[in-house]
């Protein structure tokens, strides 16, 4: 008989993302008292989250429910928002109450990083979550409807003028997006609006876009971005954004009342509160078992974990580092468990793809890079394959099928949302014609961090 006395170790997951969602999913059969923890009750399949703000695709198109996951598997969820942490006494401070625990792991993810950008964190959109994406899409389409009924040329070009800040895989997906929701649906919805005065930008730092993925594949994307109507400027970095406008380094500035930031993301800095050291991009430092220095009990992964790959160099913020340290993560805290040597995180890299629209996209997968048709097919494959949940699977083709066939966008409603309760852009709102800030600007900055490399442009 089994003694009911016998207290079995408490693991506390915080994060129902890949990384914490795999975790706990891997420890539903280990012998202890699983609960993980997130401020929401659904899990976000993040690098299709650009076409919610892109209206092709509906929130609940990429979103599942995280007790409907875990049915049945023995873990509890519970929905808080974590505020603090006490290592020493090993509890989780939440504001549902404290939690207890043996073993923590932290997967905290990734929120936007505006690397000292003046303006940027007040005006620009960021396209990292949900509550991103949402007032995004609001965002576009509102612009349209203000745009058709403006009879000034000045306010009518910036209302249609569209800036799109960092071009790696979420900046050049949501770019290629982008266009073809203004040149396609809102190009028939909105006749009164020329299609050459809409203009979509794409700013990048560097000399050249998809700066993780090989020379000929970023070649080819921004080639096809242009086809597109898209300006691509490389080389470019961004001084400040002001509510009408972004100012450039070589002194020069483009009127636009959106402007979007996927430039770079950074660790959740609530842990630096927490005595946890951190490198750069405000990542958790931990050992290759994925451990925090000194503490056994306590596991970081994903965005938050500053892992070192093979060749020294931080792992990439992606999808696939997520989910293949989360399955690890459950075998490593069984490990520490019974006592047994923790092993080593191993990455086993499957690329990269990236799409650029309707059938062009690039892909560096199984050792071979491909461009165009056959690329869009790996990347509508890899990627329907990869999301949680049957119905999610089949509602994402149905759209997708509808999309392609009759060149439309479903999702095309501006519906009221509350700003302050779902903690939106605090601009979303803005004031037609308000004065620009005059701070002084702050040094350039360049638009694209290799180490921050997003989500949304990785093979699952």
């Amino acid at each position: 008989m089994t003694d009911s006395t016998v207290v079995r170790p408490r693991v506390v997951i915080v994060g129902a993302g890949f990384a914490g969602l795999w975790a706990a999913q891997g420890l539903a059969d280990a012998p202890c008292d699983v609960t993980l923890v997130d401020r929401n009750n659904f899990h976000t399949f993040y690098p299709l989250l650009y076409q919610v703000a892109a209206a092709e695709l509906g929130p609940t198109d990429i979103a599942y429910p995280v007790r409907s996951i875990l049915r049945g598997q023995g873990v509890r969820f519970r929905m808080a928002d974590v505020r603090g942490l006490d290592p020493d006494a090993r509890v989780l401070r939440t504001d549902d109450g404290d939690i207890d625990y043996d073993v923590l792991v932290l997967a905290l993810g990734s929120v936007p990083a505006f690397f000292g950008v003046e303006g940027a964190e007040e005006h620009a959109f960021p396209l990292r979550d949900m509550t991103h994406a949402l007032p995004l899409r609001q965002e576009v389409l509102s612009r349209f409807e203000r745009a058709a009924f403006e009879s000034d040329p000045d306010r009518r070009r910036a209302l249609l003028t569209f800036v799109i800040v960092g071009g790696g895989p979420t900046g050049v997906e949501y770019a290629g997006a982008l266009a073809e929701l203004v040149h396609g649906p809102l190009a028939r919805d909105y006749p009164t609006i020329p299609d050459d005065e809409v203009r979509i930008v794409l700013l990048e730092g560097a000399d050249r876009v998809l700066l993780a993925m090989h020379e000929r594949l970023s070649a080819y994307a921004a080639s096809r971005l242009q086809a597109r109507g898209v300006e691509v400027r490389l080389d470019t970095m961004v001084t400040r954004i002001r509510d009408d406008g972004v100012d450039l380094a070589d002194g020069s500035a483009i009127d636009s009342r959106t402007v979007v930031w996927t430039a770079g993301i950074q660790g959740d800095p609530m842990v630096r509160s927490w005595g946890l050291e951190t490198g750069r991009g405000g990542r958790v430092v931990v050992d290759p078992t994925l451990q925090v220095p000194g503490r056994p009990e306590l596991f970081v992964a994903g965005d938050l974990a500053r892992a070192l790959g093979g060749d020294g160099e931080p792992l990439p913020q992606v999808a696939p580092v997520a989910v293949q340290q989360g399955r690890h993560l459950a075998v490593a805290v069984k490990a520490h468990l019974s006592g047994e040597s923790v092993p080593a995180f191993e990455y086993d890299d499957p690329g990269m793809l990236a799409v650029i629209g309707r059938n062009h996209a690039v892909a560096d997968v199984f050792g071979r890079r491909f461009t165009g048709f056959l690329a869009w097919w790996l990347w509508a494959l890899i990627h329907v394959a990869k999301l949680v949940g049957f119905r999610n699977r089949v509602l994402v083709l149905v759209n997708w099928a509808w999309n392609y066939i009759f060149f439309e966008r479903a999702v095309r409603l501006i519906l009221p949302i509350d700003d302050e309760a779902l903690e939106l852009h605090p601009e979303a709102e803005r004031a037609e014609g308000a004065e620009a800030r005059g701070a002084a600007a702050d040094p350039p900055v360049e638009t694209e961090v290799a180490e921050n490399a997003e989500e949304a442009g990785a093979a699952g």
